[in-house]
């Protein structure tokens, strides 16, 4: 079982809640292979309808199957559709609140039909909780004198931490007008769309609904975010990540009648599925038709808008987390710092002094790194050190090396304003405030910020797994034998240590000969022990061109012929679910192509954020004529503050990249460089190494 879409919607009983963005009102979210898209706010019901309406009319007319979670019952407690409609079936129930809602953005006669079906059951239950200032005959404002024929709530709701009865029709948790005013919607949108509704029917058409709750599972949202935008997000996202089986696995139920909560029962699962990564599908990297050469700006974005995450996602304590990529904002616990403190070793006071001396009696006491704030009488100064919280009664401090002590008093020298040589409370940072942001790979000054607010854990990617593979019947390993017409391998040596510096796992999977079938076997193999393969040679099109050819026999092969040099063929695609970056044959080109290609796109699969080469003008110390229609990047290296480069552009000159210590870009338009003129310099620290 599987859906290509998911969306999440967190539904309101109430009114339109106005044009800015807020809680307690309808929000959705779209989610696909694992990638959430930014939550929608929705006014008022209409407004949500009309948009989820337009939204699966898009969704069914390009051939997609989407799940909808809504979080309210679906059904009532048993025996409540048979005495209401006379059927043992929701839909009864679903058309008989279509048949008699009415609803406008501003009023609806949700608590009327309650009324109506109360006085319908002798008029004493089963609902309750009147809302508006008028009375309503037989919908009580309290449970004083009320009396439910039917169980308080459904057999799911006795095993869901939390559950409120949806017999309530006002006040916190009021559940009951959730329902009342989304049955209606749901059975219009059922009939529009011949959608299958959960669990009640087998979910075989293109439109599925489900009843989800995200309180089930999710946590808590950050500070920065709304609790019900988060809480869509994170069950779309967590839903559209799930394989089949596990889908299949928590759709597994029989409740003909009162419906189910999605996931109750399988809370560890979904927990688990939460922690999987995004999936690349085999068109992630289809270009558009018609296109023959891309620019290298032009490629780069489209790598970043297509690729995310691939690798699953834990907690981790900070002392082990350095290197490690944050999936999640982490939120500070405590403000840094927790209290105002001095800044330096002298004595405070309150208030600012102006000009001239001053003299000030010194109390007793004094204050240190680790002291309770403690209280000074006004009017007096008190000794404190660095780092003391600033005790009660002191806002300034002058330093000691401006002050003189004698008989208990000390004198100084004004101005002096107000607040000097302090620092505010969470001056670095505020709880609640993001301490480190998600697809950061966190180094060790991150590790103090996260300790010093407060922070214990943080969720980490896994590390990502990068499988190299050399392909060619002219390489050997370094120190083997070398017959006629045999080089030694330097693509995979090198590619292996740039793996390992970016902060990956290298996974060497060796020389593969110029056969189809012995690559086919050791790239299964590849996508079996990493999360990326990495190839170099083979990627172009010709009769030896064996990577190339698997990955379009494969149905998601991808030859990107990229207006650069060194470069040109880039070969991208999918192998049993792993992406491939085929790189050029060629030393030079196979480290240009990786540096800026491979270099970005491994670091959004490890779930970083997308890295940018930081270059600077310098100088010229060279000239060059340089045709129009392919950017070109020289090795290069800074001497007396001007950018030299390689005697010779040869791609097989593998000694001008051990000489160089950067490279120099030249656009895409032809250009004439004479000494002095500027050019862009990017040293390989920039691209990480």
């Amino acid at each position: 079982m599987n859906f290509d879409t998911v969306l999440m919607v967190d539904w309101s009983g109430g009114n339109d809640r106005g044009a800015r963005p807020t809680k307690d009102a309808i929000w959705l979210c779209v989610a696909r292979d694992g990638r959430a898209e930014e939550p929608q706010y929705m006014r008022n019901r209409q407004v949500a309808e009309d948009w989820i309406a337009a939204f699966l009319t898009s969704e069914t007319t390009a051939g997609r199957k989407t799940i909808v979670g809504f979080d309210f019952p679906f059904g009532y407690p048993k025996g409540f559709a048979q005495a209401l409609t006379g059927q043992d079936a929701a839909f009864a129930v679903w058309q008989w609140f279509e048949d008699r809602i009415e609803d406008s953005p501003q009023s609806n006669n949700r608590f009327d039909i309650a009324g109506e079906i109360n006085r319908k059951f002798g008029g004493a239950g089963p609902f309750w909780a009147n809302a508006l200032k008028r009375d309503i005959e037989g919908l009580p404002r309290t449970k004083e004198g009320y009396e439910n024929p039917f169980p308080d709530r459904r057999a799911a709701e006795l095993h869901a931490k939390g559950a409120f009865t949806c017999w309530q029709m006002a006040g916190a948790g009021a559940v009951g007008s959730q329902v009342f005013m989304g049955l209606p919607v749901l059975s219009r949108l059922r009939r529009r769309f011949w959608a299958k509704v959960w669990p009640f029917e087998s979910l075989t058409n293109d439109v599925a609904f489900v009843e989800i709750w995200p309180s089930l599972t999710v946590g808590a949202a950050p500070a920065h975010m709304i609790k019900d935008a988060w809480q869509v997000r994170e069950v779309a996202r967590t839903v559209s990540a799930m394989t089949p089986e596990q889908l299949a696995e928590v759709l597994d139920v029989d409740a003909p009648e009162e419906g189910w909560i999605f996931g109750l029962g399988h809370e560890a699962l979904l927990k688990e599925a939460a922690k999987l990564p995004p999936r690349l599908s085999n068109s992630c990297f289809a270009l558009p038709p018609g296109v023959h050469w891309t620019p290298v700006a032009e490629a780069l974005e489209a790598l970043k808008a297509r690729l995310a995450p691939v690798t699953g996602i834990s907690e981790t304590p900070i002392a082990e987390a350095a290197g490690q990529v944050t999936a999640r904002d982490r939120i500070a616990q405590r403000s840094n710092p927790p209290l105002p403190n001095t800044a330096v070793d002298g004595y405070g006071f309150a208030g600012g002094r102006a000009e001239g001396l001053h003299r000030m009696p010194l109390a007793e006491t004094r204050a240190a790194a680790g002291d309770a704030p403690a209280t000074l009488p006004a009017g007096q100064a008190m000794r404190v050190l660095t780092g003391a919280a600033l005790p009660h009664g002191v806002d300034t401090v002058v330093l000691q090396e401006d002050v003189t002590v004698s008989e208990g008093q000390v004198a100084f020298q004004g101005p002096i304003k107000q607040g000097a040589n302090t620092r505010k409370a969470g001056e670095d940072v505020v709880a609640g405030d993001v301490a480190v942001s998600a697809g950061v790979r966190i180094k060790s000054a991150d590790v103090a910020l996260l300790a010093a607010t407060g922070v214990q854990t943080v969720e980490t990617y896994a590390p990502l797994r990068v499988a190299v593979v050399s392909t060619g019947a002219e390489l050997v390993d370094a120190g083997q034998p070398a017959r006629d017409g045999q080089i030694y391998d330097a693509n995979r040596p090198m590619l292996i240590e740039l793996v390992r510096g970016w902060g990956h796992v290298p996974v060497d999977i060796g020389i593969v000969p110029d056969d189809r079938e012995a690559l086919a076997q050791q790239l299964s193999r590849a996508a079996r022990e990493a999360d990326v393969i990495i190839t170099s040679g083979g990627a172009s099109a010709g009769d030896e061109d064996h990577v190339s050819a698997l990955l379009n026999d494969a149905g998601s092969m991808s030859l990107w012929r990229i207006a650069v040099k060194p470069g040109r063929p880039l070969a991208l695609g999918m192998w049993d679910g792993v992406p491939v970056f085929g790189l050029p044959g060629n030393p030079v080109a196979a480290m240009v192509c990786s540096l800026i290609f491979a270099r970005p796109s491994l670091a959004r699969l490890a779930g970083e954020a997308w890295p940018e080469p930081q270059g600077f003008e310098v100088p010229a110390a060279f000239s060059k004529n340089k045709k129009p229609g392919r950017s070109e990047f020289l090795r290069a290296r800074i001497r007396q503050g001007r950018a030299e480069v390689f005697a010779s552009e040869g791609s097989g000159r593998i000694s001008g990249l051990s000489w160089a210590e950067g490279l120099v870009e030249l656009p895409q338009e032809a250009a004439t460089i004479k000494p002095g003129d500027p050019v862009r310099y990017i040293p390989f620290g920039s691209f990480g190494l």
